[in-house]
């Protein structure tokens, strides 16, 4: 034993002399260079753009159709939008528009990670591939600047790359010190190891067994569908008509020297069914997983070169994750990388990567969600019961991954972006990764500039160009919140990181909740810090249907899929007020959401798994709960109704509206007629010893009856001590 622990200190001690030596000579110096660089102010000009208020909705549709456009993006994912700010501020008169919501796609449902990538950078090594190294350092740079120009949105991340055998330790440290070099002045903060116990006392829920050491390294994260409308919002103010919900329907040519040249579109609000055109000297397809059929519009024998993978993201309660470590793991059962991050009071855990078809709708499914928590498994404690019923949301984006048009071998996909110019001038530009999305821009304008010959009054100047929110943004700014206007600390710290210095204008909009404390601030659900003042800014920031406030503006459907549906009838109910929906319209707008989160948030799937779970129970396990069940159904009806709800919580001194009496029952009701018969109950015993319901509020009452029955009839026979 002696001689296996004196191995270990040695190479303990030789990776400590090295890691010293590297950030002594190589690491501090890059980053004091870095934080020694002056802050770049903005120009009073850019503050007044910024301060002052949003354009209507309907003046945006005014200006676009009244002249022509220098350029027409189509897209309103984080590329489109890229595009359309890196135009605009370069005195480009431009236009955007989108057949659904803001980063209604993809770009709101990715890993939430600002990344260079470090298995990019691995594969970059050992394939001599000079273009993913490129790739990886481009990435790294413009992670640091996407931090720098919304820092209320964006943040380091520390990610825990667990070791379970010690030839692994050397290996991983040169790598993940190897993307610290490369990141340059560009790094956020230094990589470092962490001995087994101390990575235990950071993650204690990680598995101990066969565990050696682990690396700790940096990335950024951030919360994507608002950066997303930070971008167009900020491209707005800059003078671009950026549109939700107008569709394109086809694309408008014109002839020119004999040659077919696309010269704008044929679009369509969605929400009034207005029909109109807008003309573009120069027309630029950022669609991402829709690349193609843009593509087509303009010629219809143009060869596809978009292959969609579907990746599935989970959420799981906070407790699964510490507070500020994320964790990676970098080879799963198939090979696939997976990452457990802490989000939003949260913990997200993906993703997949499956072909799939194009849909406007993307789903999850059982299997996706089912990998992902036995890859959880692997790496969690055996202390930590990983249950299905913890699943608080779950999701699918498609990721565009494309074949360069530009390359003979088209069966290659594309590691990077790639940038298309049609015969017809049509301009596409696919692929790439959240991270890049600022370069990707500026690349396209640049080749937008050089065909369609465009002339734009100021160079390119996105590098550094602070976003909505951020230019009196502080990270003590929410303490102002809590002082000034009397919200909670959480709710006060939630707007501050989701607005930044707009949070002051939601704050103002919020009502008096009647109570010593907070004074304002109303929330939407008990359980989360969303109130009811950002429903309002939401239309202000140009949501137009409840799923645009529930998922974009809010992240709540994202977080957690019962919450947000308990939420829907209020967001409805003051967006009705605001917008003068009526009685139909709202009905509408209920029936389109409770879609959307059965369908896309994984809500169905939840239901289906509760009721396939199969039934396993001994004769004296069935005995018991049917004992349970008849001391809720005490007219001996064989079904337990609203009424028995309402009789026993009255009971028990509780008060319980009708609504959470209704929700209650719901759980259980997989028949949906307001009953719930024995072979329902048994069901939900099952599910719930399967781990596929957790914290059951019908369970939990008959329990609680059960138990309360049994005292009394101790008590009345005279038993006890």
């Amino acid at each position: 034993m002696k001689p296996l622990k004196i191995a270990k200190r040695l190479l303990y001690l030789s990776i400590a002399g090295a890691g010293g030596f590297y950030t002594a000579t190589v690491l501090y110096p890059t980053v004091m260079s870095r934080y020694s660089k002056e802050t770049q102010c903005s120009s009073p000009e850019d503050i007044a753009k910024m301060n002052a208020p949003l354009p209507l909705r309907e003046e945006l549709i005014k200006g676009i159709k009244c002249q022509e456009l220098d350029v027409l993006v189509i897209g309103g994912g984080c590329t489109g939008v890229g595009v359309a700010l890196d135009a605009a501020t370069r005195g480009l008169k431009t236009g955007l528009v989108e057949k659904f919501d803001f980063s209604s796609g993809t770009s709101s449902r990715s890993t939430k990670l600002i990344h260079g990538g470090v298995r990019y950078l691995q594969k970059a090594i050992f394939n001599f591939d000079i273009e993913q190294y490129k790739m990886v350092k481009e990435a790294l740079a413009e992670r640091a600047n996407l931090i720098n120009v919304a820092p209320h949105l964006a943040y380091p991340l520390p990610i825990m790359l667990p070791v379970y055998k010690w030839w692994q330790v050397p290996y991983f440290w040169a790598g993940i010190k190897m993307y610290d070099f490369v990141a340059g002045s560009e790094l956020l903060k230094p990589s470092y190891l962490l001995s087994k116990a101390k990575a235990l006392e950071f993650f204690p829920m990680l598995k101990k067994d066969e565990l050696k050491a682990a690396l700790v390294y940096f990335d950024g994260q951030h919360d994507d569908a608002r950066m997303s409308l930070a971008l167009a919002i900020t491209a707005i103010r800059y003078g671009a008509y950026c549109l939700n919900y107008t569709k394109v329907l086809c694309l408008l040519k014109t002839c020119v020297n004999g040659k077919q040249q696309v010269c704008g579109a044929k679009v369509v609000n969605t929400i009034t069914g207005e029909e109109y055109t807008i003309r573009a000297k120069c027309v630029i397809n950022a669609t991402g997983p829709y690349t193609d059929q843009i593509r087509t519009m303009a010629d219809k024998h143009a060869t596809q070169i978009c292959q969609p993978s579907a990746g599935v993201h989970i959420v799981l309660p906070d407790y699964y994750s510490p507070e500020n470590m994320g964790l990676l793991d970098p080879s799963t059962s198939d090979g696939r990388v997976i990452f457990f991050l802490p989000w939003q009071n949260v913990t997200l855990a993906g993703t997949t990567d499956t072909p799939c078809e194009v849909a406007d709708n993307p789903k999850p499914t059982e299997k996706d969600i089912q990998f992902i928590l036995n890859e959880i498994r692997n790496y969690l404690s055996p202390d930590v019961e990983v249950r299905r019923g913890d699943v608080l949301s779950a999701w699918s984006g498609i990721r565009p991954l494309v074949s360069d048009p530009n390359k003979a071998d088209t069966q290659s996909i594309a590691r990077n972006h790639v940038i298309e110019v049609a015969d017809n001038k049509l301009i596409t530009i696919a692929g790439g990764k959240w991270t890049t999305y600022r370069s990707m821009a500026e690349e396209t304008v640049d080749k937008a500039v050089e065909v369609c010959d465009l002339a734009p009054s100021n160079p390119c100047k996105t590098k550094g160009l602070m976003l909505d929110g951020s230019h009196g943004w502080s990270p003590t700014l929410f303490i102002r919140l809590v002082q000034d206007y009397g919200l909670e600390n959480a709710v006060a710290q939630h707007l501050a990181s989701t607005y930044g210095d707009k949070a002051f204008k939601v704050a103002k909009l919020s009502n008096m909740t009647g109570k010593r404390w907070p004074v304002v601030g109303k929330r939407l659900h008990e359980e989360y810090p969303y109130i009811e003042a950002e429903v309002k800014y939401a239309m202000r920031e140009y949501a137009c249907r409840a799923i645009d406030v529930i998922a974009r503006r809010t992240r709540l459907s994202f977080i957690n899929v019962h919450a947000a549906q308990e939420a829907l009838p209020r967001v409805i109910e003051m967006m009705a007020q605001e917008l003068c929906w009526d009685e139909k319209r709202q009905q509408e707008e209920l029936a389109h959401a409770e879609r959307y989160l059965r369908a896309e948030m994984g809500l169905d799937i939840k239901r289906l798994t509760e009721k396939d779970v199969p039934l396993n129970f001994t004769k004296d396990e069935i005995n018991h709960f049917v004992r349970r069940f008849k001391s809720l159904d005490v007219e001996n009806k064989g079904y337990i109704s609203i009424n028995d709800l309402r009789r026993y919580f009255k009971n028990m001194g509780e008060r319980i509206s009708d609504d959470q009496l209704h929700e209650i029952l719901k759980e259980v009701d997989l028949n949906r007629n307001a009953q719930v018969d024995i072979g329902e109950f048994l069901q939900l015993m099952s599910a719930i010893e399967y781990g596929a319901i957790v914290n059951s509020r019908f369970a939990k009452a008959l329990q609680d009856n059960e138990e309360k029955l049994k005292k009394i009839s101790v008590e009345r026979s005279g038993g006890g001590v």
